[in-house]
């Protein structure tokens, strides 16, 4: 799970960059969903991947216009199972 908040007054050339550039998601990250914070400051987004060190990658492309918080997280099951198989 990724939060990312968006630098003040930078949130158009963020949106405009996305525009003419896409994702620009490495091999190996796949975006889920993402939902913005009404007053358009807070990003949060679900991707996945297969490394944490990819998921880097990709701020690497946006962090001149956001911060980010990088929360690795597991699905319900997945957590079940980390519970029950100890």
């Amino acid at each position: 799970m990724i939060i990312e908040r968006f630098h003040p007054g930078k949130v158009r050339m963020l949106y405009e960059r996305f525009a003419e550039k896409g994702r620009l998601l490495p091999a190996g990250v796949c975006y889920l969903n993402s939902w913005i914070k009404e007053d358009v400051s807070i990003c949060y987004q679900v991707m996945m991947s297969d490394s944490v060190a990819k998921i880097h990658e990709w701020v690497s492309h946006w962090n001149d216009l956001a911060d980010f918080e990088v929360i690795p997280v597991i699905n319900s099951d997945e957590a079940k199972e980390k519970i029950f198989s100890t």
